[in-house]
């Protein structure tokens, strides 16, 4: 009596154009969208295109380096001070978000040189101190960053004064950061990067400056979360310290998780599930986080990685 046959396993060409469909049916959507929805809709993808760059960022270290920072929304925010800051002085709004994001990578290339001595739960509870300086900081310098009152300016070039505009301006921008962000996690670096994430002994071992590699990741990562800061700060016209606050953070790592940590392309999921939730919750009642604590631990029990992860594990199991 033959042995049963053992399942084929689908090749890889297969998944591949499966993945590049998707991303395709969802920049289509993302394209198409505005298009059909009342203004205020319009405003809230635009807001999700912005936060799923922060997410992204985000997961370039908690995905990719296996390093989870609580930290990103204080770069984030600085960012989103620094274009306040300079519009309310009369400068170009060009040269305010370079001033932005130039800002942010130089505080996460500080943020770095101090984390990366640490790992686990030592990294997260020292990223968590170190946004809370930030945020600190932008409380209590009130001669420049308006303590609790923050800051208000005309950030918005007149040529995207438009929802519609703005938005799509904001969306060919966060393409390109993805393009580019997609690269560099498969980019030779990218894979020494999980490398060190799968085994930071064996990586030291073959040859590889880790610490080096992680210094470069961190900073790389604040530098795009600097531009979702310039970003947010252009959409929304004002910052205050809740920009910085802890909350920030939790809220760009929780994209990240919820979307698939390690897929990039998660954080628009994350970033659109919590967003529209927050939005659309918040409607019927006052109690909408608890709402979303409910859908975290769902998917903390059912999908515990991500969306795509629970998505892919389906697919697979079918095959």
């Amino acid at each position: 009596m033959s042995a049963p046959s053992s399942p084929v396993p689908a090749p890889l060409g297969s998944r591949v154009p499966l993945a590049g469909l998707a991303v395709a049916l969802g920049a289509l959507a993302f394209a198409v969208l505005p298009l059909l929805v009342p203004t205020y809709q319009v405003s809230i993808l635009t807001e999700i295109l912005i936060f799923a760059v922060l997410a992204m960022a985000v997961d370039v270290l908690a995905g990719f380096t296996g390093r989870t920072p609580l930290c990103h929304g204080a770069i984030f925010g600085v960012a989103t001070y620094v274009v306040v800051y300079w519009s309310q002085q009369g400068g170009a709004p060009v040269t305010g978000v370079l001033l932005a994001v130039a800002a942010a990578t130089l505080v996460a290339a500080i943020f770095g040189l101090l984390a990366i001595r640490t790992s686990g739960v030592y990294f997260l509870l020292l990223t968590l101190a170190l946004g809370m300086i930030v945020w600190g900081v932008c409380l209590r310098w009130t001669s420049v960053t308006g303590g609790e009152n923050g800051l208000r300016g005309t950030v918005r070039p007149e040529l995207l004064a438009g929802h519609l505009p703005f938005y799509y301006a904001v969306f060919a921008v966060v393409g390109i950061i993805t393009c580019v962000m997609w690269r560099f996690v498969r980019s030779p670096f990218g894979l020494t990067l999980r490398g060190i994430r799968d085994s930071e002994s064996r990586m030291r071992a073959l040859g590889y400056n880790v610490s080096l590699h992680l210094f470069l990741a961190f900073t790389i990562s604040g530098f795009f979360a600097g531009l979702a800061g310039a970003l947010y700060a252009m959409f929304n016209d004002f910052v205050s310290p809740s920009t910085v606050a802890l909350s920030q953070s939790v809220e760009g790592l929780l994209m990240a998780i919820t979307g698939g940590i390690g897929t990039l392309f998660g954080a628009f999921i994350g970033a659109a599930a919590i967003i529209g939730l927050e939005n659309f919750v918040s409607q019927y009642t006052e109690r909408w986080q608890s709402v979303l604590g409910l859908m975290f631990i769902l998917i903390m029990i059912f999908a515990p990685q991500g969306v795509i992860g629970r998505v892919r594990d389906l697919l697979t199991r079918r095959r």
